[in-house]
């Protein structure tokens, strides 16, 4: 069983990043989009959705203290729902996600160095492992322990498919990126290169752009 993300080392060693609330819309906004887009489960954003919430609570005080009637008011009433419906959108992508490849999502949170950044937030982490405790009890009492005792156990990384890194994207390239090795499409193929420049649009195999979503270096849409 995996054991619970060690956080401290990354958080110590990193600057503080002080966003207007633009900014920090806009982040959110790019996290869901490329939750949304990307086969496997991506790095959790949980100090983003900390803020928006915080932004949003803030934003629902000063309506409640603005006068009715106002025609101002409704338009930042309907951007506080805008801005709740992406946040509970992106967390229940992420969720679907951990549902479904929970034992490969725990194992490579399991397998990472030390110093890496989880993918998992705390409270994901503890839904995860109480997911495949709960797969693990009733798959034993539905059907394992009707059966001979040899085939009484189920591997669930063989049991549980994996995300499809080969599926194809479409992105766009916030910073132009140079040397993208492309694997072939068929045998006949062979590997090449190519520039990605900025504000372009691509359709392209996941797993080949998989490091620069993560870095941001491309958003998928």
């Amino acid at each position: 069983m995996a054991e619970e993300p060690d956080r401290e080392g990354s958080e110590a060693g990193s600057e503080e990043v002080v966003l207007t609330p633009a900014q920090l819309i806009r982040s959110l906004e790019q996290a869901w989009m490329n939750e949304k887009f990307a086969p496997e489960l991506l790095e959790s954003k949980s100090e983003v959705v900390e803020c928006v919430v915080e932004q949003l609570e803030h934003m629902e005080e000063n309506l409640k203290r603005a006068k009715g009637g106002d025609l101002k008011v409704g338009i930042h009433r309907m951007e506080v729902e805008r801005i709740r419906y992406i946040l509970s959108s992106y967390l229940r992508c992420r969720l679907r996600k951990i549902e479904k490849y929970f034992p490969h999502i725990l194992e490579k949170e399991k397998t990472r160095a030390e110093g890496d950044p989880s993918i998992l937030s705390p409270e994901e982490f503890a839904f995860a492992k109480e997911y495949m405790a709960n797969t693990e009890a009733h798959f034993r009492n539905v059907a394992l322990k009707h059966m001979p005792p040899n085939l009484q156990k189920v591997d669930l990384l063989k049991a549980v498919a994996k995300p499809n890194l080969d599926s194809f994207v479409f992105l766009r390239v916030k910073e132009r990126q140079e040397n993208i090795l492309v694997e072939p499409e068929t045998d006949e193929q062979r590997e090449y290169v190519i520039d990605l420049d900025e504000d372009s649009q691509h359709l392209i195999r996941y797993k080949t752009i998989a490091p620069l979503v993560a870095s941001g270096a491309v958003h998928l849409i």
